[in-house]
């Protein structure tokens, strides 16, 4: 087997093959992911500094704002330089190790992007049923513990992965139809038995995002109570309105996820591979594009801390929870 160890079925190197159909539009297909590279990381590493520098955003709702952001921006650079490196230089191959930390990253870095919306929601759900005791429940201390336990729930439920799929045999091939290492994806290329990994890897999804989807949940439902039981409409449109830009980044996250989800499992004879590739890919940068976009369209503050840093300007920020 091509590029293969003579002492074992462990092969040294992948060779991923990007978008399989499509190679003639790999440079075309890249100009898009490309662009929105771009835009995910100045966008939300903008974001981090302006919550950083500007006093007035030194808040939780903004504090894990900040935490989705580094998420969000670690999670694509993980991923992207390699597939543009595909695109366009046709450089194929990554080291068996190298194809390992990259799925784990990326399997880690979206559980923890799910578990700090699930975080947001929380947020949400203490600011307006409980607004006057929302600074003393979420300090400083309780924001960095759930930050810590959202990172390690991430890293305990994902290491398996590694160690199930090197255990596998690899005589097959070390061709993978992806533009990363996906689980699944690497898996599926050994010439062994994955009902294991592909056990495991369904109780890591129900485990963190049917958990986290549950919290959401519950969460938006006792949020719409506490809104519904309002007098005044201007007060209830005021208290849901802050939950707009969460809501939309929900949509961006999930959506894409389940379709991923479901048709590597359950539907991919019935979806064209390349179809599936591209929203897998579009599943790790659509959330890191629009969420800076949202937030900065859909909340005052953010807007006027833009307005200041470009322009300089004393602005004086609307406290809003």
């Amino acid at each position: 087997m091509s590029g293969a160890n003579s002492s074992s079925l462990t092969p040294e190197f992948f060779i991923l093959n990007g978008v399989p159909g499509l190679e003639a539009a790999h440079v075309w297909i890249s100009l898009p992911f490309c662009f929105m590279y771009i835009v995910a990381v100045v966008g939300n590493c903008g974001l981090i500094y302006l919550i950083s520098h500007e006093e007035a955003l030194h808040r939780p709702m903004y504090y894990f704002l900040a935490l989705l952001s580094f998420t969000d921006v670690t999670l694509c650079t993980t991923t992207v330089p390699n597939m543009l490196r595909i695109f366009w230089f046709n450089l194929k191959k990554i080291d068996f190790n190298a194809c390992l930390a990259q799925m784990f990253f990326v399997h880690m870095l979206t559980g923890m992007e799910s578990g700090v919306l699930m975080l947001m929601a929380l947020d949400r759900y203490v600011a307006i049923c409980y607004p006057l005791r929302y600074s003393t429940i979420l300090t400083n201390a309780v924001i960095a513990k759930a930050g810590l336990i959202t990172f390690l729930r991430g890293v305990m439920l994902v290491i398996p992965f590694t160690f199930l799929t090197k255990r596998l045999p690899y005589c097959r091939g070390n061709f993978i139809s992806h533009t990363y290492c996906d689980h699944m994806s690497v898996a599926k290329a050994s010439c062994g038995n994955f009902k294991i990994n592909a056990i495991y890897g369904l109780v890591v999804a129900l485990l963190i995002g049917m958990f986290d989807i549950c919290c959401i949940s519950m969460s938006y439902t006792m949020i719409l109570r506490a809104v519904m039981s309002l007098s005044s409409s201007d007060a209830r449109y005021k208290a849901f309105s802050t939950c707009t830009s969460h809501i939309c980044a929900i949509v961006i996250t999930y959506v894409p996820a389940f379709f991923t989800f479901f048709t590597h499992r359950f539907g991919g004879h019935n979806v064209p591979h390349h179809i599936h590739i591209i929203v897998a890919n579009l599943y790790l940068l659509l959330p890191p594009t629009m969420n800076p976009i949202v937030y900065g369209v859909k909340t005052k503050q953010i807007r006027e801390g833009v307005v200041k840093f470009l322009l300089g300007d004393k602005i004086v920020f609307t406290q809003d929870k």
